[in-house]
């Protein structure tokens, strides 16, 4: 929902206002390796931004303006790292370092089969950093959205959710710092898209697997997307945003060794005035409107180990009413009262040869829908869903290294889930609990720089279903040449039935098998990625009405997914133009849920197309973004139900193809003023800026006899903002280093 979408785009602001340079002091020096001169050594102050790469005698020099005792950092692929430590004043320093050789982590060939990491750690590798998210036309600071555009994902505008390889939205589940996040999107009604609520600028990288991922993690039959947070902030910073529809607040303190630090931000909006100003194919009766606040702190111990706690509470309201299609109905009303809270804590820590990983999330969601219908002008048919949730995940990882580019690791992980759902229409209220204990193991082997391979084993038992499960995971890489590298990966993936389809029927844990084979070129500021991959669904559930709601009543529902997948970046061609394109075709059946036969998917296109440009202008100040997405037409069907509550195909077709031209641009107007005491940036934003009419599908009646179709809550949505932050401000650093 748009009253989501603010939030998101304030997280952006405040991304951008992260960096801005005061009085300098400038370090140079000479890196070497058997007394020759090395270019292409990274070497950067430990936890800055600040830092330069070799030039071809192996010099450097760079300007800081960190103050006090610091590590200057060298690294590359091909050498040990080496740190030296510095006092920075206000003088100029002369540093040299000479490297020595050997097989590293970084150097030995990754396996990268179905995903696309985005880490600190692998900088020569990103295809996907914070930075690209917010800068990404369209995405509206949103990680999930951001992820729309690359391969394999589908653009799906109705519903919250990742929609990957023809896979549902609930098979793909979200982790931060390895924990499960539940209720990743924000609480909304059908027909409406919710939005993350976890803002882009807490995290420092992120790892997102479209197939055949790490036996670390279960319980999703496409796929995962892995959040790691940031460690410390970078400075002290107070940021605001006052705006006709959006006001929001909030605050990092971080000492100078960054051992400790702690944050607070609340945000308030209100789309009352938006829904007056642009025209939208929704008529609220209650315009959408939400309170949010969020608290961290971080810890870091004399050992290095690192505690990181991060809490959200957020509110949401809205109501609207739609034409009915059902005979003497004029319209259908629903409201929505939303509330959730968040707690994710983990703990880090090395131990010798040894890295443990401890965490913990607990989530608790409340959504109360009203729902009515309304006939010359009186209101009958009052019902209300109020669906109450509390999840508890708790886990652990032991890890150790076997040598320098091999290493074995295992753990445990526990999952409890607790829902309640009370019907005003039905005295009896729904419950559904369950425990989930998992086990895992898994190795990293390094024969070679040249080949490596990942080996691992998962098992599951849950007591909602009373079954255990044993799912094995294999993958190799191997590299072609320098630039080409190879991946085949293969896993078994487990994930138990929706909560809400449980009834009085036995169920099985549902079944996917991923076969994925991947090709990459990489070289610098440019990479090129061919994909294929197939996936077999076996176990899906099939459901049908029971006492006016479908349960699932058995497994015996099975399908496949099958593609090709191309991905292209380049930062290089095009002079100060950074540009990305995705392509994936899709052939895809199943049949599942409440489908009576093998059907391609409602929630999947067969051809998806995704181009996004960049560009920064430093002399006008401003960051000019543009995407445009394309998808077929997806296919749509209407089911109905006959006496014994049986499942039928009534009606079929396809929609029209999707088209998106979105835009965006960041004025800087205070960009270059090192004088400046706090940083401002204007934004505007444009979501299908051409004004396309999509549809998402239709909606029938009851009888089937009559329908309308889904759209977008407004064709174009326009932002306009001012957004201020008082602290350092290394903009130009960010677009130079990402640009």
């Amino acid at each position: 929902m748009r009253t989501l979408l603010l939030p998101k785009i304030f997280a952006l602001v405040l991304f951008l206002m992260s960096f801005f340079v005061t009085a300098q002091t400038t370090v140079s020096g000479k890196v070497n390796f058997k007394n020759k001169g090395v270019k292409d050594i990274s070497v950067t102050l430990k936890d800055t931004y600040d830092g330069a790469t070799t030039d071809e005698n192996g010099n450097f020099s760079f300007q800081t303006s960190e103050k006090g005792k610091h590590i200057l950092v060298f690294t590359n692929p091909k050498f040990v790292e080496v740190e030296k430590t510095l006092l920075l004043e206000n003088n100029e320093i002369t540093i040299n370092a000479d490297l020595k050789e050997q097989i590293s982590e970084i150097d030995a060939v990754v396996i990268s089969a179905g995903s696309i990491e985005a880490s600190d750690r692998k900088r020569a590798t990103v295809l996907l950093t914070p930075i690209d998210v917010y800068t990404t036309a369209g995405a509206n600071g949103q990680v999930s959205s951001a992820l729309e555009t690359l391969p394999g994902v589908q653009k799906i505008g109705e519903t919250e959710g990742l929609f990957v390889r023809g896979g549902t939205g609930a098979e793909t589940k979200f982790f931060m710092d390895g924990n499960l996040v539940n209720n990743f999107f924000g609480n909304s009604v059908p027909g409406l898209k919710a939005m993350d609520r976890l803002n882009t600028s807490l995290f420092k990288g992120n790892v997102f697997s479209s197939g055949g991922y790490s036996a670390m993690y279960g319980q999703a039959l496409s796929s995962v997307l892995i959040l790691e947070s940031i460690d410390f902030p970078e400075r002290n910073s107070v940021d605001i945003g006052i705006l006709p529809i959006f006001v929001s607040g909030g605050f990092q303190n971080v000492n100078d060794e960054k051992t400790k630090s702690f944050g607070i931000a609340a945000a308030y909006s209100n789309l009352v005035l938006m829904t007056k100003l642009l025209k939208f194919n929704t008529t609220f009766t209650k315009a959408p409107e939400s309170f949010s606040t969020n608290f961290n702190f971080r810890i870091k111990n004399k050992n290095g180990g690192i505690f990181k706690y991060y809490g959200s509470f957020d509110t949401n309201r809205l109501g609207l009413q739609n034409e009915s299609l059902e005979p003497e109905t004029d319209f259908d009303n629903t409201s929505l009262k939303g509330k959730n809270t968040f707690h994710n804590i983990s703990y880090r820590q090395k131990l010798g040869r040894y890295l443990v990983n401890l965490g913990s999330s607990y989530t608790f969601n409340n959504n109360l829908i009203d729902l009515s219908n309304t006939f010359q002008e009186s209101e009958f048919n009052p019902n209300s869903i109020d669906i109450t949730g509390n999840y508890f995940n708790a886990k652990g990882t032991l890890e150790r290294k076997i040598n320098k580019i091999s290493a074995i690791r295992g753990g445990i992980e526990f999952n409890q889930t607790h829902e309640n759902t009370e019907v005003a229409v039905s005295s009896v209220p729904y419950l559904f609990h369950d425990r989930i204990t998992s086990v895992f193991a898994e190795t990293d082997l390094g024969f070679s720089n040249h080949f490596s391979a990942k080996v691992g084993l998962r098992s599951e038992y849950s007591t909602a279903v009373n079954q255990w499960n044993l799912a094995p995971r294999l993958a190799f890489a191997y590299r072609i040449s320098k630039n080409w590298t190879s991946s085949l990966a293969y896993g078994t993936f487990y994930q138990n039935p929706e909560n809400q389809f449980f009834g009085t029927h036995d169920l099985n844990f549902q079944k996917a098998e991923h076969y994925v084979l991947q090709l990459q070129k990489s070289e610098e500021g440019r990479s090129f990625r061919v994909e294929a991959f197939y996936k077999n669904y076996r176990d899906l559930i099939k459901n049908k009405v029971e006492n006016y709601r479908p349960v699932a009543i058995s497994n015996n529902g099975d399908g496949f997914a099958k593609g090709i997948e191309l991905f292209w970046r380049d930062k290089k061609s095009i002079k100060n133009i950074d540009y990305w394109v995705s392509y994936s075709f899709l052939d895809s059946k199943r049949n599942f849920q409440n489908y009576d036969q093998s059907l391609f998917p409602n929630f999947a296109a067969k051809h998806t197309l995704s181009v996004v440009a960049k560009k920064f202008v430093a002399d006008w100040k401003t960051g000019f973004n543009l995407s445009y997405s394309y998808a077929s037409g997806r296919p749509y069907y209407n089911f109905l139900t006959d006496d014994g509550g049986n499942y039928y195909l009534n009606t079929q077709g396809k929609v029209k193809d999707y088209n998106a031209l979105n835009f965006s641009l960041n004025y800087l107007p205070n960009l270059g003023k090192k004088d400046a005491k706090s940083f401002t940036v204007l934004v505007l934003s444009v979501n299908n800026i051409l004004n396309q009419k999509n549809i998402y599908g239709y909606n029938f009646s009851s009888d089937g006899l009559r329908s309308k179709p889904l759209l977008p809550s407004a064709n174009t949505f326009v932002f306009i903002g001012a957004f201020i932050s008082f602290g350092i401000d290394r903009t130009q650093d960010a677009i130079d280093n990402n640009l």
